[in-house]
């Protein structure tokens, strides 16, 4: 897991104090699940609190901790009682997830949600109908509804698919369980003979789609609807990063990312496929050195898209 950097740890103890505080001894479990801790990261970052004050920083100007019985007491933490406020970016960066969420078929345009959402952007000002524009993909509507008429009758179909991270083409029947948007694109959750292994599918990816006279049933269902899982045998590689190139960090799953200093990551990515792996180092150029992993990756990549441009 990613280790969290020091802001992110600061704006998650800023909104924990004025919870603990607000309710007066909630037990370890409950601040746990609020904050998705464990309670040894807990117990790590309520420490932190004792070194924590106001001047002129003696014991009584700095901040209490008690843990006991199970429960957590913070005090002389007054001026930390109420709850952090939503930036003008975070607010809209909200707005803008729930409008992604009332854009999905079958949601309520007129529950709490909508009029939560309401009452949010009109203290920023903002028509969410018109200032935001949410796009959940450009998967074709009639593959979209093709699939979803399988997943309700449980009935198989048969796609030709284009594989991105292998760069081909086949065609294979799979058992459709789940339909959802994650990142922007809509993808497929679904148990595929051909593979004879659960996958998920790029829905824009899906070149044609035939609905297969055949039910299946529910053994192989698959439950997460993640963009991407690595399997324990994917080989992984560690890459140092310019600057420029910390957004990988924020794009794809990395399994580690440390800060070297001057703004440059090392991180540590699981690669299931060769031909993604080229991509991304085509993408990053000299903004990312290999630390770990096949060297030989880049200059193959580099030579066979130039050999393209030759017969070209």
């Amino acid at each position: 897991m990613a280790r969290r950097s020091a802001d992110a740890r600061l704006r998650r103890l800023l909104a924990l104090v004025p919870w603990v505080v607000a309710r007066d001894g909630p037990t370890l479990d409950e601040v746990c699940a609020r904050f998705g801790l464990s309670q040894d990261e807990l117990v790590a970052e309520l420490d932190l609190l004792f070194l924590c004050g106001v001047h002129p920083f003696t014991p009584d100007s700095l901040i209490d901790v008690l843990v006991a019985d199970g429960r957590v007491w913070i005090r002389y933490a007054d001026y930390l009682e109420r709850p952090l406020r939503l930036t003008p970016e975070e607010g809209l960066a909200l707005v803008a997830a729930g409008t992604a969420l009332l854009a999905v078929p079958g949601s309520d345009a007129e529950g709490p949600l909508a009029r939560g959402l309401a009452k949010l952007a009109g203290v920023l000002g903002v028509d969410p109908g018109e200032a935001l524009d949410v796009d959940l993909g450009s998967a074709p509507e009639a593959v979209l509804e093709a699939l979803r008429t399988a997943i309700s009758a449980r009935r198989q179909v048969e796609i030709d698919y284009y594989a991105y991270g292998r760069d081909e083409r086949t065609r294979r029947v799979v058992d459709p369980h789940a339909v959802f948007a994650a990142e922007g694109e809509w993808y497929l959750s679904a148990y595929c003979h051909l593979a004879r292994a659960p996958r998920r599918f790029r829905v824009d990816r899906v070149r044609s789609i035939a609905l297969v006279d055949r039910a299946f049933d529910r053994r192989h269902e698959v439950q997460a609807r993640t963009v991407f899982e690595p399997a324990p045998g994917d080989p992984r590689v560690v890459l140092e990063l310019e600057p420029r190139a910390r957004w990988v960090c924020e794009r794809y799953p990395v399994e580690e990312c440390v800060e070297l200093g001057g703004g440059r990551v090392r991180v540590t990515l699981a690669v299931s496929e060769r031909a993604w792996l080229e991509r991304l180092l085509l993408r990053l150029g000299p903004a990312a050195t290999m630390v770990q992993g096949d060297e030989g990756v880049r200059p193959a990549a580099a030579a066979r898209v130039l050999d393209r441009y030759r017969r070209g």
